[in-house]
């Protein structure tokens, strides 16, 4: 016997090898790539007859039982898997429908590398796409979240400990304008990964006078990835994509982190409804929050796959070569399924979190967050430097801290006996000072500098992020469009070329 896909090769496929290397390969790819297989070969046999490549009849035959394998769709072939992979398999079916002299003319001009290539561009701008939408739903939600909470006051952290007075939607401002960065990362992707190789064949081009500008455009490509060499060679445009999804991964894993610390007894300043949430096999009592652990959890999945591609590819020569090139998308693919599957669950998040306003505002005005403001005000009315103010402001707390006082508890007379030890003078604040300076409302209402928590540079904040999602969304919505009328003219030019 010999192989089904070479002569040069005198022996079938080993089985162990079938088993467990095509097999596995063809049952993951070959529904996945069907449709834009479809689409790439129908291409190329339109351009093979404008370029007078292929005989008219040969072309009106090859277009015919193209739309014909389109019409019974990817499960009326059968898969051989001593056939490699998804290309000859696909091959092979239509040579079954149409015979092998029109059949084996499509393949002219051309190599599985640079069809594969194309077939792994053509997907990863789907994933772009998706992506990107999937991303803007959550900093829509986040927008809408840090506008309708733009007033609850909460204690601001770092270090995990009390800071100064926020509020929940300035948190929520901060997390919508760090997902916009992740937003635009995902869309600087698309200029590299839009790029055509086909025309590269197996690395070194061709002999045939093909059109490689018109074959790039009638499959949406905005160019060519001109070097042959390079366009086979390279999937760094999946190492960039699967780069952006791992950050956007490790924005969506700090904020479940920051929920999974305010869902918990100990704080309670979030609450999630019930569907969102997981019970115990054995505690009645228990509401746990196995959205946020999920979505911490892939984070990690998501780098492992960005490490491993990456692996995957760094010893690899710069050609066509199995680890460098499937092995690697294969880390791209998996990212894209998680991270469209994570997206949804984030989304929910930001759109279901509730934040205890009650709470939020007791723990802030017990918890000494608005110290600053304190020793800002010895700066502004009482002349102390900031190093000296932050010296008895620091006395200050201490002290109410040892007399069992929260923050509006400390007095004048606090302030003055502290400064007194500090500086060797009392200020002679008075009363009315001091406690509009440690009120956490005060406080946030003072920031109103572009960026800060008062609520009205929160809502033009949000006013702009919004007017720049919009922007976003368009584009992501010019690029499917164009993509789709792209697709639909070459759909009515096969039909018109297979009658």
């Amino acid at each position: 016997m010999e192989s089904k896909v070479s002569r040069r090769l005198t022996e079938p496929v080993a089985p162990e090898v079938c088993e467990h290397i095509y097999a596995p390969r063809l049952a993951r790819d070959f529904h996945a790539v069907f449709a834009a297989m479809t689409d790439l070969n129908q291409a190329h046999v339109l351009m093979l007859a404008r370029c007078g490549l292929i005989a008219p009849e040969a072309a009106r035959t090859l277009a015919a039982g193209l739309l014909r394998m389109e019409g019974e769709g990817a499960g009326a072939v059968p898969l051989d898997p001593e056939r490699e992979d998804s290309y000859f398999n696909y091959e092979a079916q239509l040579i079954r429908l149409i015979g092998p002299d029109a059949g084996g003319r499509m393949h002219i001009a051309r190599s599985r590398n640079d069809l594969t290539s194309a077939l792994d561009r053509m997907r990863a701008r789907d994933l772009l796409l998706d992506a990107g939408q999937a991303l803007l739903s959550v900093e829509e939600h986040a927008l809408d979240g840090a506008y309708r909470f733009r007033d609850v006051v909460m204690p601001g952290y770092t270090h995990l400990q009390p800071a100064q007075p926020v509020t929940y939607g300035f948190y929520l401002a901060g997390v919508a304008q760090a997902l916009g960065r992740d937003s635009g990362r995902l869309s600087d992707a698309w200029a590299r990964t839009n790029l055509s190789p086909l025309g590269a064949g197996a690395l070194a081009g061709t002999a045939f006078p093909i059109d490689r500008h018109g074959l790039a455009a009638s499959l949406g490509f905005e160019g060519l990835v001109e070097n042959a060499l390079d366009a086979v060679a390279t999937r760094d445009f999946g190492l960039e994509i699967l780069a952006a999804l791992s950050q956007v991964a490790v924005s969506w894993s700090r904020v479940a982190q920051d929920y999974h610390v305010l869902v918990s007894h100990e704080f309670q300043t979030i609450e999630f409804p019930d569907r969102v949430t997981g019970t115990s096999s054995i505690m009645p009592q228990k509401k746990n929050p196995v959205v946020l652990e999920h979505l911490k959890g892939k984070a990690g999945q998501m780098l492992g796959l960005y490490v491993a591609a990456a692996s995957a590819v760094k010893g690899t020569h710069f050609t066509n070569t199995i680890d460098g090139n499937r092995e690697t998308m294969r880390g791209v693919w998996e990212a894209g399924e998680e991270g469209l599957r994570c997206l949804a669950l984030f989304d929910l998040v930001i759109a279901t979190a509730r934040p205890n306003a009650a709470l939020m505002r007791r723990r802030v005005t017990e918890d000494f967050a608005s110290a600053t403001d304190l020793a800002d005000l010895m700066v502004r009315e009482a002349g102390l430097s900031f190093r000296e103010a932050h010296h008895v402001v620091g006395a200050v707390v201490r002290a109410a801290m040892d007399a069992g006082l929260s923050a509006d508890g400390i007095t004048p007379a606090m302030v003055d006996k502290a400064a007194e030890e500090q500086t060797g003078r009392a200020l002679g604040l008075t009363d009315d000072a001091v406690r509009r300076s440690l009120d956490p409302g005060f406080s946030v209402a003072a920031r109103t500098l572009p960026g800060g928590p008062a609520p009205e540079a929160v809502a033009r904040s949000v006013e702009t992020a919004q007017a720049r999602l919009e922007a976003r969304r368009a584009a992501l919505v010019a690029r499917r469009t164009g993509l789709q009328a792209t697709r639909d003219a070459l759909k009515r030019a096969v039909r018109e070329l297979a009658a």
